[in-house]
């Protein structure tokens, strides 16, 4: 008895014979509405973070420490992430603030620093010198810090901004009067100074204080986020010695 023909299966076509490592595992518009989540908690967490050491300053100050780094958390955000994520997380901490201490605390919290973390999240994220991000967070900070003073004022009902100006007119005459002491200057060389010049002396001593408070800022965010794994701009060769040793 003769065996029956086998029949012969036909070819593989092509098509088929590709292998499944050419199938895309996702889309990039699923990629993206995966990570939705994710950036949603690091988001809240981040700005629950920023609000929480500012309720922390306000009530138990354990000193500059936390106030160096009140931008930080919303410059994270925005490394990690993307600018749309930074303002949620400005916004998130102005809304929670309100709620625990009220909304006029809660703007002395926006502006300058949430304000202060976006823009220098935004220079982070390009690498931007630590001279061009010092520089212009100093300019906002300046700017900040009297619109802080305006809003206290109006709140208070008082001028703070004469009582900063009565400051700077008691070190100026300090350091005129240790001018004197010390005979780098005569009597007759030191007329009395103007309220204009007053006025630009205090401008200039609240710009030199953002500038000292910003480099602090550079130095902790770089400390912090080089552990965290998100780079930030290198700082400069000097200072990166001094950290170093």
């Amino acid at each position: 008895m003769s065996d029956s023909p086998r029949r012969s299966e036909p070819p593989l076509s092509s098509e088929a014979a590709k292998p499944a490592a050419n199938i895309p595992s996702a889309t990039p518009a699923a990629a993206a509405k995966s990570k939705g989540p994710l950036v949603m908690v690091e988001t809240a967490f981040l700005a629950s973070a920023a609000s929480l050491m500012w309720v922390i300053n306000l009530y138990f100050p354990p000193g500059p420490l936390l106030r160096i780094l009140f931008p930080v958390p919303i410059a994270l955000v925005y490394l990690r992430w993307n600018a749309r994520a930074a303002w949620m997380a400005t916004l998130v901490s102005g809304l929670l603030l309100g709620i625990l201490i009220g909304p006029p605390r809660s703007v002395l919290f926006l502006v300058p620093y949430g304000v202060l973390g976006v823009q220098l999240g935004f220079l982070w994220r390009r690498r931007a010198g630590w001279l061009i991000s010092i520089v212009i967070g100093a300019i906002l900070m300046t700017f900040g810090i009297f619109f802080r003073i305006w809003l206290l004022s109006w709140m208070a009902g008082e001028d703070l901004w004469g009582y900063l100006v009565a400051q700077i007119t008691q070190i100026l005459d300090w350091v005129a009067n240790r001018l004197l002491d010390w005979g780098l200057v005569t009597l007759g060389a030191l007329g009395e100074p103007s309220m204009t010049a007053i006025q630009v002396a205090a401008i200039g001593m609240v710009f030199l204080s953002s500038l000292v408070y910003l480099f602090t800022v550079h130095i902790a965010a770089w400390l912090v986020l080089e552990r965290l794994g998100t780079p930030m701009s290198q700082p400069p060769q000097w200072v990166q010695a001094l950290l170093d040793e």
